[in-house]
């Protein structure tokens, strides 16, 4: 493979999945999101239900967060424990409630670890709608939870990086560098830093689950929480794996030379225990093929590790040396080097086809313009990466031959290579030409040391950027966000019933629309006419008929409906229940 194959490769990727998206793009999946409620929202019954339900995309947990429901007073009228069977909350009420508004609020938490908060309203009898904007306090997270979530992750992985690839760096290209302090020291600190990280962000999940305060870290309802979910277990499994190959590591070291059988197999377990835990939570447990997910995700955390893992290995130990392990390391780690790019690239793809789901997306959302500016440093990193693979090639002859006429070689190196081949102790022109190459190598150490600097230097961003992915939601979940809204039926004398709108999956194209008519009393009632137009009013786009076909008493479904452009788009329901009263319900939902 040439020195610009990774480069190459991950443009011909991206470009096939650009072209690829703007015809097949996709509904929105990964992140849960709350898609029915029962009571509706805005709903209006004639008496208190039993209880009320929440009805998520995925399945969901309460964890350190709350699902309740409040009346117009703010006092809780719900009775007992949430219960949560896969995406379903189902919150139990007070019997007799009276005639009132109702609030519900809820904050769980969806299997990738990340709070989901939001409220509804429903009325009960004669009562007044409670204001959803009464629920907005305590739903935030806390600025330095969430700017200690990303910092822990990043510790964490730049920790993986050194715990586990500064040793697959000796067992694969250096063998001899087991007697290496400095080495020694940095994958103990590797090791150390991949512990303290999940420990980090062990406390702080409780804290962001519930939007409470960094100082709330050590609660212990909130650890009791963590602990029991698979987020938090998993956080505690990586604890323990990262101690057990820190002992096994540092009886390796002790005898400074490579691992013996039973202890090489014991390391690799743990090492790939390690990984694995570090892949299977987050983005890919959740969401669509999260079989294929985790194992992209594993390939490319391992891939990651033994790149950067070798660069910080080299730095500190080969390019730091008097250089007689050079053309034996370097050569080695170059193959290995543009192998974990390649399957870093691959899998990098893999991971934002699912994660992003189409190309508007990486415009639109925090999602695709932080993976735009990892993939921009990524590009950075390959061009550095490219440079110190020249160097190799150019110095130490590996991987692609060059014409003898092409291989730059300084004019002393001319100079040494005559002496030695004219002097009988050489062997041989091809010895006098290693020298050569050998001192060569060593006079120009300078640049390969920059090179390597700068690629790594820029790894570092790349995992920074990483740790902010991992706890930010998909793109493509925030990208098409379903319409489902209770509205009411103006007339000239107020409100007269309401009508539910439900549009799936409010994307430019084809939609499916829903138009449900209730009367004052909840009840379904079949209207005399209806019609549904969307207007575009920034753009000056409508009003367009959307065709309907009655599917049940009270309701009609828009099967096909058409949006064209992206936008913030007004839905306009025009009601007639009688031959001489028209009833209007409007309702605005963005369109990206």
């Amino acid at each position: 493979m040439s020195r610009r194959s990774p480069a190459l490769l991950l443009l011909a990727l991206v470009a096939a999945w650009l072209g690829l998206g703007v015809v097949t793009a996709g509904p929105a999946a990964a992140h849960a999101e709350l898609v029915a409620t029962d009571p509706g929202e805005g709903a209006r019954l004639a008496q208190a239900p039993e209880q009320v339900t929440l009805q998520f995309s995925e399945g969901v947990s309460l964890g350190a967060g709350y699902a309740r429901v409040l009346g117009s007073g703010g006092d809780r009228v719900d009775t007992g424990t949430p219960a949560v069977d896969g995406g379903a909350v189902t919150i139990p009420l007070r019997g007799d409630l009276p005639e009132d508004g109702y609030l519900v609020t809820f904050r769980v938490v969806s299997a990738d670890s990340h709070p989901i908060s939001g409220a509804f309203s429903f009325v009960v009898g004669n009562g007044e709608l409670v204001p959803v904007g009464a629920a907005d306090d305590g739903v935030d997270v806390d600025p330095a939870v969430a700017a200690a979530l990303p910092a822990a992750r990043w510790l964490g992985f730049a920790g993986l990086a050194l715990g586990v690839g500064v040793p697959v760096l000796l067992l694969t290209c250096w063998p001899s560098g087991w007697s290496s302090p400095r080495l020694r020291r940095m994958a103990a600190g590797g090791l150390a830093a991949v512990a303290l990280g999940a420990v980090l962000t062990f406390l702080l999940q409780g804290p962001y689950a519930a939007a409470s305060g960094i100082g709330s870290a050590f609660d212990p309802a909130l650890l009791g929480a963590t602990a029991s979910s698979v987020h938090g277990l998993t956080l505690l499994v990586r604890v323990g794996l990262a101690a057990a190959l820190a002992l096994v590591l540092r009886a390796v070291w002790r005898r400074a030379v490579p691992p013996s059988r039973p202890a090489l197999l014991l390391g690799s377990v743990l090492a790939a225990g390690l990984v694995v835990t570090v892949a299977a939570v987050g983005h890919p447990v959740a969401g669509p093929w999260p079989g294929l997910a985790v194992v992209a995700t594993t390939v490319h955390v391992a891939a990651m590790t033994v790149w950067l893992g070798g660069l910080a290995g080299l730095l500190a130990g080969v390019l730091s040396r008097d250089g007689a392990d050079l053309a034996d390391v370097l050569p080695r780690f170059s193959r290995l080097a543009a192998g974990s790019v390649t399957a870093l690239v691959v899998t990098g793809v893999v991971q934002a086809v699912r994660e992003v789901g189409s190309p508007v997306a990486l415009v639109t959302t925090t999602y695709g313009w932080l993976l735009v500016a990892k993939l921009a440093v990524v590009l950075l990193v390959l061009a550095a990466a490219g440079i110190s693979r020249v160097w190799v090639q150019q110095h130490l002859g590996v991987a692609r031959p060059r014409p003898a006429g092409r291989r730059r070689v300084t004019a002393h190196a001319f100079a040494a290579a005559e002496e030695a081949e004219a002097d009988p102790a050489v062997d041989s022109a091809a010895g006098a030409r290693a020298e050569v190459q050998a001192q060569a190598a060593a006079e120009d150490r300078p640049v390969l040391r920059r090179s390597v600097l700068v690629e790594a230097g820029l790894a570092v961003v790349v995992l920074a950027l990483s740790a902010v992915l991992v706890g930010t939601p998909p793109a493509r979940a925030e990208i098409a966000r379903p319409v489902d809204v209770m509205v009411p039926l103006e007339t000239t004398a107020g409100a007269d019933g309401n009508v539910q709108i439900s549009v799936d999956p409010a994307t430019t194209g084809p939609n499916t629309l829903h138009v449900y008519l209730f009367d004052a009393a909840g009840q379904l009632i079949q209207p005399v006419e209806i019609r549904v137009a969307l207007t575009e009013p920034a753009q000056e786009l409508g009003p367009i008929e959307v065709p309907l076909a009655p599917a049940g008493p009270g309701h009609s479904i828009g099967d096909g409906m058409v949006i064209p452009t992206a936008g913030t788009w007004t839905l306009t329901v025009t009601v007639r229940l009688d031959e001489f009263t028209a009833r209007t319900a409007s309702t605005t939902f963005p369109v990206r």
